[in-house]
């Protein structure tokens, strides 16, 4: 079609002529006439109706139009394929028109593109989309589908923009315009995506009743198939619609091995989640034996902020693994190794020097553990606060004096089966940390003279005094007497415990909650001098004391009203019949014994879903 426009269309057979031989003359610029390579790059705005010169053969303005095959004459092919042009492919009008009155356009593409210019209007120039340039910017122009009804009411189709004329009716391609009716008009603008909407249609046109006939001369839908599609359902909610600091607060409920053997696994973006630098700040690693120096290498340097990891029973780390651990992540705060025997003063000499705000310390059971680390620790650590050193053998009272002036702050201390710590090391504690609350020297060298100088902490609420065997009433009165906020007293494997003790315990710990006799040289009366004297006790543990019997379990249950656990382990003399009497009767109270704790223990299996396996045989 662009050679049939072109300035010089004979250029074309003249350059095919020049093959082999002979010097290609360079070709002619062909352009088309309206300064570009492009095809028709025009729109053509009249505010009339189309109004042929020369009509088309006549024929049913219904019925199609004729196919490209019976076009008989060039001029009538040239103006169908104009007329199967889209709309958006016109250009604003100017040039045309002169060239349009020039009569350079065969007739049929003229008698189409309606009249010329009237003399009083100036023509704008045309604007050419191969060349780069565009229309001025202006909000897209809503056109009515009818064309009819645009050339009733031209006010209506009309765009606002003062720079910018009325636009005229394009022909369609179905053949309407012959039969007299407008064709659809529409901006360019519109169709390169300026607006997106359709313009709301005008009232219908007076008479448009009686225009039966034109009733199917609009355009024709771009997807014929739209109007007949279903809407979509909406989309499923999905979880990762969430906001990630939401999932991430989800997840953090979620353990270790939760996180890390079944979210993770998800999806990717799960992943990522589960890697987030918050989920790796709390690092419990324990009984985990495929933990390895290699392992906290890796752990460390991904994530520096660690502030708490417990490695208990991880047998197949050394101290070289703590020290990498500890010398890359310096902000760390909580570190527990219970039953790493295999580690030695390296790793907590490691870990005292490159922490300095460790503030947690549990090294249980590690045999080769002696006072070097626990100087270290008193010197470099002033922020610690609990310290767990139970059956650590080789620990004496030097490293526990060293730590008790070193770090002021304690709060919490517990040894167990340390034999080489004795008073001094009471003593201590309560001169040096005034702010201990908790206190354990299990089966410890510590006498009664050195227990009395807990009676300095005013904050003591929990004291663990079992197995001191040198332990006495008088002491453990005053303790209770002077120590007003205890609210947890452990004095079981005491033999020297008695009923006219636990009176006085009754009496005075005012906010005494839990109180553990187990095998104490108590008898019925102890029971029913709790009953009667306190008001603040819950748990009572009486087991394998063997002066316990029915009478007593009866009156302890009768007479207090905040007691909610009963501990009757292997006292014989007290029946099980009794027992269940009492369970039926106070069904707030916990009473613990043989058969109840297996009854509960199965209540809890059915509950979980366990059922029994019952062979045939039986």
């Amino acid at each position: 079609m662009g050679h049939l426009l072109s300035k010089e269309a004979s250029s074309l057979s003249r350059g095919r002529r020049c093959r082999r031989g002979r010097r290609v003359p360079p070709p002619r610029r062909r352009s088309c006439f309206l300064r570009g390579p492009c095809m028709l790059c025009f729109i053509v705005h009249s505010a009339s109706p189309p109004a042929p010169e020369q009509p088309l053969p006549a024929g049913d303005p219904l019925l199609p139009p004729l196919p490209y095959a019976a076009l008989a004459t060039a001029e009538q092919r040239a103006a169908h394929r104009v007329l199967c042009l889209l709309p958006a492919a016109w250009e604003p009008r100017g040039r045309c028109q002169r060239l349009l009155l020039s009569g350079l356009l065969p007739s049929p593409v003229r008698g189409l593109l309606g009249p010329a210019t009237p003399p009083g209007e100036v023509a704008c120039e045309m604007l050419c989309k191969r060349k780069g340039a565009g229309l001025s910017a202006c909000p897209p122009c809503k056109q009515p589908r009818c064309a009819a009804s645009a050339a009733t009411e031209p006010e209506a189709v009309a765009c606002q923009c003062p720079a910018e004329a009325q636009l005229c009716a394009l022909p369609a391609a179905d053949g309407c315009a012959a039969g007299g009716g407008g064709a659809p008009a529409r901006g360019a603008a519109g169709e390169s995506g300026g607006g997106g909407q359709p313009g709301s249609p005008p009232p219908p046109a007076p008479g448009g009743e009686e225009r039966g006939g034109e009733a199917g001369c609009e355009e024709p839908l771009e997807h014929p198939g739209d109007c007949c599609r279903e809407p979509l359902p909406p989309p499923a909610p999905n979880i990762n619609q969430l906001p990630p600091s939401i999932l991430l607060k989800i997840l953090s409920n979620l353990s270790l091995n939760e996180r890390c053997l079944s979210a993770s696994l998800v999806c990717k973006y799960w992943r990522d989640l589960c890697l987030d630098f918050q989920f790796w700040k709390q690092l419990d690693l324990s009984s985990r034996q495929q933990v390895t120096d290699e392992l906290l290498e890796k752990l460390a340097s991904r994530s520096q902020n660690i502030t708490e990891i417990n490695i208990s029973d991880c047998r197949n780390v050394s101290d070289t693994g703590v020290c990498i651990l500890a010398i890359k992540c310096p902000g760390l705060l909580r570190y527990t190794a219970y039953r790493c025997k295999q580690l030695s003063d390296t790793s907590i000499i490691a870990v005292a020097s490159q922490c300095p705000l460790l503030q947690k310390v549990h090294v249980g059971n590690q045999d080769r553990l002696t006072d070097e680390s626990l100087k270290q620790l008193g010197s470099k650590c002033r922020e610690l606060k609990d310290i767990h050193f139970g059956q650590c053998y080789k620990i004496s009272d030097e490293g526990m004096i060293i730590i008790a002036k070193g770090c002021l702050k304690l709060q919490r201390i517990y040894m167990q089966e340390n034999k080489l710590v004795t008073d001094q090391s009471v003593k201590a504690f309560a001169e040096h940390c005034p702010e201990l609350q908790y206190v354990g020297f299990m089966g410890c060298s510590v006498t009664s003279k050195g227990v009395i100088h807990l009676t300095n902490l005013r904050n003591l609420s929990s004291l663990d005094l079992r197995h001191i065997t040198e332990l006495d009433n008088e002491t453990v009165m005053e303790v209770v007497k002077r120590c007003k906020n205890l609210n947890s007293l452990n004095l079981c494997l005491n033999w020297i415990i008695d009923d006219s003790c636990v009176e006085v315990i009754a009496r005075e710990g005012r906010n005494l909650k839990e109180l553990y006799l187990v095998s104490c040289k108590i008898t019925d009366y102890a029971l029913v001098a709790i009953g009667r004297y306190s008001k603040t006790i819950e748990t009572v543990d009486v087991g394998w004391c063997k002066e316990i019997t029915d009478h007593g379990a009866t009156q302890i249950a009768q007479s207090s009203k905040s007691l909610r656990y009963l501990g009757l382990m292997r006292c014989d003399q007290v029946n099980e019949a009794t027992v269940e009497q009492l369970v039926q009767q106070y069904p707030h109270i916990t009473f613990s014994t043989v058969l109840q704790d297996c009854k509960r223990t199965l209540e809890r299996a059915y509950q979980m879903g366990w059922t029994p396996n019952v062979s045939t045989a039986s």
